[in-house]
């Protein structure tokens, strides 16, 4: 199947009431991790159903596709974003131009998903932020995925069949040999692989036991990792931690009933 094809079986699948309920968690999480992130330059790496930009402030704000633009009222015309046609592993940037970055399940669905992080990585600028979503294999909707795999005849797959489905951990190691450092970090989804809307509210109250009892095991991963450049000095904290240096070098005494000497002060 192609990449094409891999992006409309996502699209029709997150129509349905477990594509809606995982779509639903996404948009909050999206929502209050961006929007205190300051800068002028941010970019979404497609799923144009999710606004992840629209809590947003940054003046200049993008939506990459690889695809025809997205319908009127979907996500870019919602947040006033510019659509940029394009391939994931060959961003239209310059290096170190972006200073937030989103990938909501773009890297399961690249064709080459190190590649893809490779050229995220490029365009964010130092310090710059990358905000990335993946279904995790390692939970009941991944279980019941891989049920449907090996029984096609007996049941149906439960997720979308294409795409490559990175584990989270792995998703940690790739981001450390980049030399990103993941700031925040959680799962969710909980409920049980269900296909009805009824039902997936029933079982909601997982999600607050889940999170709390067995937090790596929700269907669905969250994190936010920074981009470290090693060498690296800011220099306005380089400046005010050599003022505050000189500030405390007055020598103080120590007590005679100790061995007389002068320190600077910490």
């Amino acid at each position: 199947m192609t990449r094409e094809a891999s992006i409309i079986e996502l699209t029709d699948w997150l129509q349905t009431p477990p594509g809606q309920y995982l779509l639903t968690w996404q948009q909050a999480q999206f929502d209050a991790a961006v929007v205190d992130l300051f800068g002028f330059h941010a970019l979404q790496l497609g799923l144009p159903e999710l606004q992840g930009l629209r809590s947003n402030r940054m003046p200049h704000r993008w939506l990459a596709l690889d695809a025809s633009p997205p319908p009127a009222g979907a996500g870019a015309t919602a947040l006033r974003a510019e659509v940029v046609l394009c391939d994931f592993d060959a961003l239209p940037f310059e290096s170190g131009s972006l200073d937030l970055l989103l990938l909501p399940h773009a890297l399961e669905l690249a064709s080459d998903p190190h590649e893809a992080l490779r050229e995220a990585e490029r365009v964010l600028r130092p310090e710059g932020r990358m905000v990335i979503s993946g279904l995790n294999p390692a939970s009941l909707w991944g279980l019941r995925q891989n049920l449907g795999r090996a029984w096609p005849s007996r049941q149906q797959a439960f997720l979308p069949q294409q795409g490559e489905f990175i584990g989270y951990w792995r998703l940690r190691d790739w981001l450390r040999l980049l030399s990103f450092e993941v700031e925040t970090a959680q799962f969710g989804a909980y409920v049980p692989p269900l296909r009805t809307e009824r039902w997936l509210q029933r079982w909601s109250w997982l999600e607050t036991v889940g999170s709390r009892w067995w937090p790596v095991l929700g269907a669905v991963y969250f994190l936010v990792a920074v981009k470290r450049v090693r060498g690296m000095r800011l220099v306005g904290l380089e400046r005010q931690r050599r003022q505050n240096k000189r500030a405390a070098a007055a020598p103080v005494a120590v007590s005679r009933q100790h061995k007389t000497s002068f320190f600077e002060k910490p």
